[in-house]
């Protein structure tokens, strides 16, 4: 009898050791998830060759500071507060970036949802004034130096207008016949930069709307004469509260980017794309070995 509770005892033991540190092994994976790396499947071609459907890819989430935010509230697709940690660095040009995509359910008002990401490249930062001049990516004023992914750029340079249209790929943002703007000749574009001022302007009304009524929680209107309205009170200037970005595909003849939607909130940036940790083709199947392991 002693024997088989000195048996029972140590079983005991060894259940509890087993539970304990299996419980702390979860709680560090949480916590690697969510303060420093987590992995994302690509779906798309969007940002091929750089990323292809079935890549499997680390975010690095300390280089940008990983993100406070309450999870419940965002998966019942309620407004919740996102705090940033400090990080390593701030989002460069032409960094690779995983984010909340702005746009989950209306094209027409800005929201994140936690479930629902977009990969693409980073092409303009905040501050910058970024133009598209056949089918390349410049900053206005120096638009002899290209930016972006300049092979996918030149692919689309060769798609004539009637081939983009057939897709529904040719008209872009703001979709304002006033601006006559199209995935080939695009902007000049400010992307804003936090504390920046504009006028509100009719045109600048339909660049910037969707991120002021982001920022403040209430309805950006224009009067038929041209004034503009914040919450029904009268808006000559506006000063932004936020860092926006601008993003765009490698594959850029077949992404839908900022081109189509407008511009990226800091605040939705998950962080870098670092490493291809597993490729396997969609098609068949098989590993793609030649792609692990990759640096992106």
């Amino acid at each position: 009898m002693r024997k088989i509770t000195v048996l029972l005892k140590k079983t005991g033991e060894i259940i509890l050791d087993v539970v304990f540190w299996g419980c702390m092994a979860f709680v560090a994976f949480i916590c690697l998830q969510i303060f420093l790396f987590a992995s994302f499947k690509i779906p798309t071609d969007s940002m091929t060759p750089t990323l292809v459907p079935g890549d499997f890819v680390l975010v690095n989430k300390a280089i940008t500071g990983a993100r406070i935010f309450n999870i419940f509230a965002s998966l019942r697709e309620e407004e919740t507060p996102i705090h940033r940690l400090p990080g390593l660095r701030s989002v460069k040009a032409d960094d690779v970036i995983i984010f909340n995509f702005p746009y989950p359910n209306s094209r027409d008002s800005l929201q994140m949802h936690i479930m629902k990401y977009y990969v693409k490249r980073c092409i303009g930062l905040p501050g910058d004034s970024l133009v598209i001049r056949n089918g390349y990516y410049a900053l206005s004023g120096n638009e002899n130096r290209k930016i972006g992914f300049l092979p996918g750029q030149k692919h689309l340079s060769r798609r004539t207008k009637e081939s983009l249209k057939e897709v529904g790929l040719y008209y872009s943002f703001p979709f304002d016949s006033a601006a006559g703007w199209n995935v080939r000749d695009f902007g000049p574009l400010y992307i804003p930069a936090k504390g920046d001022y504009i006028s509100m302007t009719p045109f600048h009304f339909s660049l910037y709307r969707k991120l002021i009524e982001w920022e403040q929680k209430a309805s950006l209107q224009l009067a038929p004469g041209g004034s503009v309205t914040l919450g029904g009170k009268p808006l000559l200037f506006y000063r932004f509260r936020h860092n926006y970005y601008f993003a765009g595909g490698d594959y850029a003849a077949n992404s839908q980017d900022s081109r189509y939607w407008g511009l990226l909130p800091e605040e939705f940036i998950v962080g870098k794309a670092w490493l291809i940790w597993k490729s396997v083709n969609p098609h068949t199947g098989k590993m793609r070995w030649e792609r692990v392991f990759s640096r992106v």
